[in-house]
């Protein structure tokens, strides 16, 4: 080729170039393969302008060709003899009624192929139009990825939406199941939810010992054996200590109709047989290896639960300015705080702490902000109500397992704030420059299972008055040489920050405990909560 053909050929190249994105722009916005292989036909119609083009499409599920657009049918004659390839193939036969014969292989093993006639001013098809072709035809095949993926996302939109609103009831039958002590009401509300949120017409949940004695419950209870014969049905099991708990769902309704369990339903059932599984194993979950893909969805799950517990916003109180923080040192973690108005326009205030981490110690969180969250529902003494926890806590977790924590009760019109403090490290009070600690309590929730007394101590707030409530793991974060951050320096850093409204002083105490710990791992949960007067 000499110097003119060639730069001849590279400018044409290049003004094919220069349409490929508008093309390929063109052929995503093909909703269907139909619409995909017309599309096609008219690029290439337009950029070689050639006389008759044919395009068959074969998906992987059949050997036979759909034809897309078919004007001459000696093409279905040429391609049940046609050899079919993995890679992409093109030949020029230059004979018959065909120029040009294209194979493309997609990738999820379907096929399009062409059959193109002369071009309309019968001149030959070039180099450039060959290299142009090829290029083309790799464009057809991104396309028909990108058309692929679109009806995935689409599917899966539609599936991740129906699941949000299963999952939230979900982890509300979750924190129902976890207050349940008779393991009968556990399996029969399980089995109730699960009927209802697949709307299955009939559940069963059997239970099998090693030795193969069964025992069965239904919903609703006087379901026939006959009904669990259907195809309309699906079922998972799950095992713990030696038995096997089999859940079947049948007959899935609709307005109009019976029809199939989705993939939606079949993840719900295996989450709430899941979640029966964890319910049992409640009091061993902690000892486990948390190996296995089975394992780390259950991490997931208790995760997503404790990220709802953690508010993502504070109420605004009267005179009165807050701010909080937690950084888990694990994907979930053992410290909580929350800040609820309640009915009479006082607040509660908490914050809290886990002995431990881990599985064991965010279903703890959890259990805690359950039962705190009930209690609040009716008149209640604090004192009262610390009593009721340190019960609650000690029945809901293992020996090791209990939860300091800091409880107060908050007016704003008189700004008084009672307050017990159940086993947790004493929380500051910066009264006029003078640093109080406030640690009139009890013991942790949850240590004995005592009808123990709690004291609570009332002060008075003043403007300017601080209080920082925080956890043992400021204190105790550690630098590469293992010193800790002490209560000495975190006295320090409150005294000397008295200025900073409530999220700057956040931030400041932040940046002082990582200027601490340089690139050291955290070690523990680190929370805080911060409240001041400010008028």
């Amino acid at each position: 080729m000499n110097v003119i053909d060639y730069n001849n050929f590279v400018d044409k190249l290049a003004l094919q170039v220069k349409s490929f994105q508008e093309n390929f722009t063109f052929l995503s916005q093909s909703n269907t393969i139909e619409d995909l292989g017309n599309s096609f036909v008219q690029i290439l119609r337009g950029n070689f302008l050639l006389r008759d083009i044919n395009i068959l499409y074969r998906n992987k599920f059949t050997s036979n060709w759909q034809p897309i657009k078919v004007n001459n049918p000696k093409c279905f004659k040429i391609v049940s003899e046609f050899e079919l390839s993995k890679n992409i193939k093109i030949e020029y036969p230059e004979k018959d009624d065909f120029n040009i014969i294209a194979l493309l292989p997609l990738i999820d093993n379907s096929y399009f192929i062409f059959f193109c006639g002369e071009k309309i001013d019968k001149s030959a098809f070039t180099e450039t139009d060959k290299i142009t072709l090829q290029m083309f035809i790799q464009l057809l095949d991104s396309a028909y990825q990108a058309l692929i993926n679109q009806k995935k996302e689409k599917h899966l939109i539609f599936s991740l939406n129906h699941r949000v609103v299963q999952l939230n009831t979900l982890i509300d039958t979750g924190i129902e199941i976890s207050r349940l002590q008779k393991i009968n009401s556990l399996l029969e509300l399980a089995l109730e939810r699960a009927v209802s949120l697949t709307n299955a017409s009939y559940g069963s949940l059997e239970a099998v010992t090693k030795d193969g004695n069964s025992n069965k419950i239904f919903f609703p209870t006087d379901v026939p054996d006959k009904v669990f014969e259907s195809k309309n049905k699906i079922s998972t099991s799950v095992s713990y200590n030696g038995i096997e708990y089999i859940l079947n769902l049948v007959e899935k309704e609709s307005r109009d109709k019976s029809e199939n369990f989705d993939e939606t339903d079949k993840i719900l059932l295996t989450a709430f047989a899941r979640q029966v599984q964890t319910s049992l194993e409640n009091e061993r979950l902690h000892k486990e290896a948390l190996l296995g893909e089975r394992m780390q969805k259950e991490i997931e799950m208790a995760a997503a639960m404790q990220r709802r517990i953690i508010p993502q916003n504070l109420p605004e109180i009267k005179n009165f300015s807050i701010h909080g923080f937690n950084i888990p040192s694990l994907e979930i973690g053992g410290d909580y705080y929350d800040v609820v108005k309640l009915v009479n326009e006082k607040y509660l205030l908490i914050i809290a702490d886990v002995a431990g981490k881990g599985v064991a110690s965010g279903l703890l969180v959890n259990s805690l902000n359950a039962y705190l969250n009930a209690y609040l529902e009716n008149h209640f003494e604090l004192k009262d109500i610390a009593r009721k926890l340190n019960k609650v806590i000690f029945q809901a977790s293992t020996p090791e397992k209990y939860i300091t924590a800091f409880v107060a009760i908050l007016n704003p019109e008189t700004s008084s704030l009672e307050y017990v403090n159940a086993g947790h490290n004493p929380i500051y009070l910066d009264k006029n420059g003078k640093l109080v600690k406030l640690d009139k309590g009890g013991i942790a929730f949850g240590m004995f299972n005592m009808d123990l007394p709690y004291e609570s101590e009332t002060i008075v707030m003043n403007k300017n008055d601080r209080i920082l409530f925080y956890t043992d793991g400021i204190t105790e974060a550690m630098n590469e040489i293992g010193d800790e951050y002490t209560d000495e320096k975190l006295e320090d850093f409150f005294l000397r920050n008295s200025s900073c409204d409530t999220k700057t002083f956040l931030n400041e105490l932040v940046a002082s405990i990582k200027d601490h710990t340089k690139d050291t791992p955290q070690s523990d949960d680190i929370t805080a909560l911060y409240l001041m007067r400010v008028s």
